[in-house]
């Protein structure tokens, strides 16, 4: 049965508007409902088993977009709040990182996975509990990102969109309430074990020991119920959902062991356990904030960067300067930016100006960088020199800025291979836990009833997986956020996996080896044409391309006419139009392909060593060849020479000729080079080496090099390269500089032995407790230690990733010097 437009909602029971048609379903059949929160909360209880909701309820449920109080999340389906919180995806989908309050384990993510992805539009969900952060991307068409919020909050974990939030503010008021609540706990054990102690001594008389059993049951009750709270809610969201989370067993554990002791106490009979309670909830609260603290740390690098842009710019209208908040500014808006200031938005120096841009806040580079007219500017530098006008290019989102904290989120909010599996591997035994605890509540009951019940709680509280589900992100948080400081990003969590085992590096020459700043040395007329004319053609293919030897020609023809009917070879070069003649630029196979070959070029072959040759060509054949020069990177060779050192061996493959190829490797202390490249090829070669058992990484910076970097098993790609590289890269060297290189192995490979030594700890502390608490040689209250202890374990051993990578790589990151320069 299919409800129409115009009858009541199912969920709420509200009349739907004419000619609005929006449908759950239910049951495998088609409910109406008034609006696309109804639909996302009916379809979530019954995606999680709780449809007899449905049948048992005895009135509608309230509106779920127009709740009794007023609804934040509502805001948030605003175009223009969605325009800045979020970046745009292929195919017109949408993504934004938000801060999830309350997420503490691997369940909770799972949980919020799930209830997500019941949802019709989500495209993608990633949750990382170790820095408590979620990933959604998401079709606007056919969800709102209201409705994604609101059933975030629907399962218990209310979100924050970090764009939207300052994220800091939520974590001091995240840290202030866990204080509270540990301190609470705290003050009530100190007093509950003074109780305590007097009654296990003994020797009391029996009026005397039944008041210090009320006194400390009276202390316990706000430790048991306020400092207990949120492992409650978290359980009850995920039984709700039909799911076991760490809450679960620790609260069945606190709840049963508080209930026990306040009947034993009513009835003056049995044990009680009021000791072991407060233990319990103040170790596992400072376990918890252990963690927090290590979660805030890790994403505190992405929220100070986002910091960087300032909330207001000055935007210059009719000769006028007037004060606006920076998210009003449009693309092609000019804007003043004053001595001292910070650039709010991307952009163009628009006029002639003594411009010096402190830009260490995003690449590292200590030097101010010099600006003219033209120059681009990037939203989160500072302006040191004279005061700029600027030309917006963009905007909030779509910022360089914007894009660097975008990766590091997208970072901090995957989860890596090693961390799904023991996800996996804790939801496992957190099911045994609960049958485990069972079957040792029988056995005990036919053997001692007496300790059944202790011996049950130890089992509950002392096997916890805490530990097991912290044991990768962790690591991987904190790795991330030490790079990210040091200008790298890593965009692919998986990348320190592979980065660890690596045996092989593949540099790419143009832009990677060298710097980049290709100059046009030598022009040599083929033809009839005025070298300064081929010149000009030349630069109008090449304003299309991003490849470093573009900027050769645009240098000094910063503008002029633009190529039409152009198409991009990759590694052979460019073919286009320009004022009605049909022009190729690259390789001299490609630009003579045309017509005839033409004629050899003097000095072609053997001028190698520091240059290398382009050339123009047209249906007539070869017009003119260009003599370009690039200068090897300073600190090239002694980034190569440590790499060798740690046990990778390099090789070039590159596109260009053999002759310059040859003098980059000699320079650079390469012994192994291949020249004239295609992308295909340079993928073959690749192939051949991950076929003979290496664990390769790829370094390159053009759109040629996209293919490699795909394939590789780490893709590193240089800060300035193409956006098509730095798409393909697992790690992005924003400050454009080579010198890390050394460092971030060194840190890869200490992260992943922190990782082992995690899991073996976590792994063998569960397997060493569980029969210990069985067999009842563990009391509740040292459960509770172990289980809290092996969490905060993990989580100190993970801080020592950034800590003792190696005095060489701490001294190459500190030291302003680029390596090789001496």
């Amino acid at each position: 049965m299919t409800a129409v437009a115009g009858s009541a909602c199912f969920h709420c029971g509200e009349p739907i508007p004419a000619g609005l048609r929006i449908h759950a379903r239910i049951d495998g059949r088609e409910e109406a409902v008034c609006c696309h929160g109804c639909k996302a909360v009916a379809e979530f209880i019954t995606g999680a088993g709780l449809d007899d909701y449905y049948k048992y309820r005895d009135a509608s449920a309230a509106r779920a977009d127009e709740p009794p109080r007023s609804d934040r999340w509502s805001a948030y389906d605003r175009p223009e709040l969605v325009e800045r919180l979020t970046r745009a995806e292929p195919d017109g989908a949408r993504s934004i990182t938000v801060l999830l309050e309350g997420l503490r384990c691997s369940a909770c993510s799972w949980l919020a996975d799930k209830a997500l992805h019941l949802q019709s539009g989500v495209l993608d969900v990633s949750v990382n509990p170790a820095t408590a952060r979620a990933r959604l991307v998401w079709d606007p068409s056919r969800v709102k990102l209201g409705d994604l919020l609101r059933v975030l909050e629907h399962v218990g974990l209310r979100p924050h969109p970090l764009a939207g939030e300052p994220a800091e503010q939520l974590a001091l008021l995240e840290r202030r309430t866990a204080l509270k609540r540990l301190a609470v706990a705290g003050f009530g054990m100190m007093q509950v074990m003074m109780f305590a102690l007097p009654m296990y001594v003994g020797g009391m008389e029996r009026g005397m020991h039944e008041f210090f059993r009320l006194v400390s049951m009276l202390v316990c009750v706000p430790v048991a119920i306020y400092s207990g709270w949120p492992f409650y809610v978290g359980a009850w969201h995920a039984l709700k959902a039909r799911s076991v989370s760490m809450d679960v067993p620790v609260s069945l554990g606190i709840i049963a062991a508080f209930v026990a002791s306040v009947w034993n106490t009513l009835t003056g009979s049995g044990e009680v356990y009021y000791d072991s309670v407060t233990m319990f909830v103040f170790f596992l609260a400072l376990g918890r904030y252990v963690e927090m603290v290590a979660r805030h740390r890790a994403g505190s690098v992405a929220d100070a960067l986002a910091r960087l842009a300032p909330v207001t710019a000055r935007r210059l209208r009719g000769g006028q300067v007037e004060d606006v908040q920076a998210i009003e500014l449009a693309v092609g808006d000019a804007i003043l930016v004053r001595t001292g200031e910070v650039f709010p938005a991307d952009g163009t120096v628009a006029a002639a100006a003594d411009g010096r841009v402190d830009e260490s806040m995003l690449t590292g580079e200590s030097t101010a960088i010099a600006k003219g007219e033209g120059s681009v500017v990037h939203a989160g530098t500072q302006n040191l020199g004279a005061p700029l006008h600027v030309r917006v290019t963009a905007v909030a989102g779509n910022t360089v800025l914007a894009g660097i904290v975008a990766l590091l989120e997208r970072a901090q909010a995957e989860r890596p291979r090693l961390a799904r599996a023991a996800d996996r591997a804790a939801a496992w035994f957190l099911s045994r836990i609960l049958v485990g605890s069972a079957l040792v509540f029988a056995a005990w009951w036919f053997v001692d009833p007496s300790r059944a019940f202790p011996a049950t709680l130890a089992v509950l509280v002392v096997t916890c997986p805490c530990a097991l589900s912290l044991a990768t992100p962790a690591v991987i948080a904190a790795a991330t956020a030490d790079l990210a400081r040091r200008g790298v990003l890593v965009a692919h969590s998986d990348a320190f996996e592979a980065l660890a085992k690596a045996s092989y590096v593949l540099w790419d020459k143009t832009g990677t080896l060298t710097r980049g700043l290709i100059r046009v040395e030598e022009i040599r007329a083929l033809r009839d044409v005025p070298a300064e004319q081929c010149f000009k053609l030349a630069a109008a293919l090449e304003r299309l391309s991003e490849h470093p030897i573009a900027k050769a020609f645009l240098a000094s023809e910063a503008s002029g006419a633009t190529a039409s009917e152009a198409s991009i070879v990759a590694g052979a070069g460019l073919e286009g139009t320009v004022e009605g003649r049909r022009l190729r630029i690259g390789t001299r196979e490609f630009a003579a392909a045309m017509g005839t070959a033409g004629t050899s070029i003097p000095g072609e072959s053997s001028d190698g060593q520091a240059s290398s040759w382009v050339f123009l060509g047209d249906p007539g054949g070869l017009l003119a060849a260009f003599r370009l020069t690039d200068p090897l990177r300073a600190e090239a060779a002694g980034c190569v020479g440590e790499l060798a050192a740690l046990g990778l061996p390099s090789a070039i493959v590159s596109g260009d000729a053999e002759a310059p190829v040859a003098g980059v490797a000699a320079r650079s202390g390469i012994e192994r080079f291949t020249s004239r490249l295609t992308p295909q090829s340079k993928v073959d070669e690749l192939q051949r080496l991950q076929a003979a058992g290496n664990v390769v990484i790829a370094i390159g910076d053009g759109i040629n090099d996209a293919p490699l970097l795909r394939g590789a098993d780490v893709a590193i790609a240089m800060g300035r390269g193409s956006a098509l590289a730095q798409t393909s890269a697992d790690l992005i060297l924003v400050r454009d500089s080579l010198d890390q290189l050394p460092g971030v192995v060194l840190l890869a490979r200490r992260a992943q032995r922190i990782v082992r030594q995690n899991l073996a700890w976590s792994i063998a502390y569960n397997l060493a407790a569980l029969p210990l608490a069985a067999l009842g040689f563990v009391p509740a209250w040292l459960a509770a230690i172990g289980m809290s202890l092996s969490s905060v374990l993990v989580v100190l051993n993970a801080t020592r990733v950034a800590r003792g990578a190696g005095r060489a790589a701490r001294a190459r990151w500190t030291d302003p010097t680029p390596a090789g320069a001496a």
